[in-house]
């Protein structure tokens, strides 16, 4: 490792440098030189400053770089503040005990074969979420959360993961993820010169997801007393769901005394695609340690993201050929991420101009068109060489709106009355799929590449309820400029009705499925309803019962 200071009246050397659209931060800047995968922890990743987009990299023959892990610290985002001591110290005492418990460690397969000499859960029976630390954990003693297959998109699988790794630092938990083929190639290990992956051997697999595994929900649904059936199971495996159409009973997970005895069971098997962080601030036993670990709100994905999600060497050679063809040499970067639930209701003609809308009049990120009006200053412009280069990617499942953007503003100039020139706005897009395919490696690939290109975006325009763009806001450091859904109360959604977009209180992403809080089991509240609550976690401005963390 080695550490360059210099302040803003010095040239930083190249690789350090920052595009002409961004300020120089007055700081220390770190930089790690890592000469293959397990060289070098990922704490020093999400710890760096933002620093300047140099995504070239020309690789030794045979070498093994994980190249991503130098430069994927390198985000355009003007918003970074840095993770907290508290959170740095937990990360790395994380990635000692995941080192210690890593699969097929002896650790883990005492663990998994039950092979300890006292009852399970005994050793960590006075655990108390309250205390925010175990009263007693033996060094050979190892908890798990597995994350296990989901059937939903990229999008959803990540925001899920990040939220099971925020689980297993609070409860001192290793997390451990069963990808099928389909994202075995996306991302590099998070803990250097260990892994995070579920033995593919049989024998485990059936173990975890055989039929004599009991479910969480139904031991709540048939015992009256949550907390003693838990601590009378002598089940070392407990099959959770938190996923979209989860009852009342699995919801009883966010429960306080019911964590308690959870902490009992060796091994929880997390289903899940929602992004359920927030509801983790809601619970007392959390908070204290939660707000240590996050004082600024927003940031829980945009570091925990960073840290676990770095793309692997396919995907990185994908990112940077694409980034530096097509992005680097701009002046701005602009996202627009665009995802129709119904097209019925929202035909291709009512999104684009929905897009123009919020582009040109109310984010004010794209130049209005020429018209007749302004011809005459659009001919003496065209005189004049362009001034600004702006350089829109497009990410969306179909062609259309790319190909209709793309030959908007190529035909027609920009009504820009400035005394430098024409704004020149360009068009790209790395892929389109069409349609969104499950368990198909290749479409989840190009997602991948899709959403951290994003991230490397000035600004973001997104689609409203898409994880996809939650992901790439979250690991940017963006706050977004939300697409609402066309209202489709009038004229069948023809017409836009109120804002065509409006900016996100906050860069975390959305919990779409939070358990009801007016009064059930969990009984809980959120800022703005009666009865007080969290002031930290609101309602998500595209999901009216969704949960989002915010400052205040």
């Amino acid at each position: 490792m080695y550490t360059l200071n210099f302040n803003s009246s010095e040239t930083a050397p190249e690789e350090f440098q920052f595009p002409k659209t961004r300020r120089l931060f007055k700081s220390t800047f770190v930089a790690t030189t890592v000469a293959a995968c397990t060289a070098a922890s990922l704490l020093l990743i999400i710890a760096l400053p933002i620093s300047p987009i140099k995504l070239k990299e020309e690789l030794e023959p045979g070498k093994s770089s994980c190249a991503s892990r130098r430069h994927c610290h390198k985000s355009s985002s003007s918003y970074r503040k840095p993770p907290s001591p508290y959170l740095l110290s937990m990360l790395q005492d994380y990635e000692q005990r995941h080192k210690r418990c890593e699969p097929l460690s002896k650790s883990f397969n005492r663990s998994f074969f039950q092979e300890s000499s006292s009852p399970v859960g005994a050793k960590k029976q006075n655990y108390s979420i309250k205390s925010h630390q175990p009263s007693h954990v033996d060094d050979d003693d190892c908890s798990y959360v597995v994350f296990t297959r989901p059937t939903n998109g990229l999008g959803n699988r990540m925001l899920s993961m990040s939220s099971a790794f925020l689980y297993a630092l609070l409860t001192n938990r290793v997390l451990l993820v069963d990808f099928g083929p389909d994202m075995m190639h996306l991302f590099s290990e998070p803990v250097p010169n260990s892994t995070w992956l579920f033995p593919e051997d049989s024998r485990f697999g059936n173990r975890i997801y055989g039929s004599k595994v009991d479910d969480f929900g139904s031991l709540m649904k048939n015992n009256n007393n949550h907390t003693a059936v838990l601590a009378n199971n002598s089940s070392s495996f407990l099959h959770v769901n938190l996923g979209y159409g989860y009852d009342d009973y699995d919801k009883l997970f966010y429960s306080n005394g019911v964590q308690d005895g959870l902490q009992r069971v060796p091994w929880l098997i997390l289903k899940s695609d929602q992004y359920f962080v927030p509801y983790l601030f809601l619970m007392s036993g959390f908070r204290a340690k939660l707000d240590r670990m996050f004082p600024d709100k927003e940031t829980v994905f945009h570091h925990l993201g960073r840290y676990l999600f770095t793309p692997s060497d396919q995907a990185w050679g994908l990112i940077a050929r694409f980034y530096d063809a097509y992005l680097a040499n701009a002046d701005e970067r602009i996202g627009l991420q665009i995802r129709v639930l119904d097209s019925k209701a929202s035909p291709t003609a009512l999104v684009l101009k929905q897009v123009l809308r919020c582009a040109q009049k109310e984010a004010q990120i794209l130049p209005p068109l020429a018209t007749k009006q302004n011809e005459t200053d659009t001919k003496k412009l065209a005189s004049k060489k362009t001034s600004y280069n702006k350089a829109v990617l497009v990410a969306s499942l179909s062609s259309e709106f790319y190909v209709e953007l793309k030959d908007m503003f190529w035909k027609r100039a920009s009504a820009s009355t400035g005394s430098d020139g024409e704004v020149a706005v360009g068009f790209h897009q790395a892929s389109h799929e069409e349609v969104q395919r499950s368990n198909d490696g290749t479409h989840n690939m190009m997602a991948w590449v899709d959403i951290y290109l994003l991230s490397l975006c000035d600004v973001l325009v997104t689609s409203g309820w898409s994880t996809f763009g939650y992901v790439a806001q979250g690991l940017g450091g963006l706050r977004p400029w939300i697409l609402q859904i066309p209202d489709t109360k009038y004229g069948g959604g023809e017409t836009l009705w109120g804002n065509a977009c409006r900016r996100a209180v906050s860069m975390e992403p959305c919990f779409h499925f939070p358990p009801s809080y007016g009064g059930n089991m969990v009984g809980v509240r959120v800022d703005g309803e009666e009865g007080g609550g969290s002031f930290s976690v609101v309602h998500c401005e595209d999901v009216g019962g969704g949960l989002k963390l915010v400052n205040v």
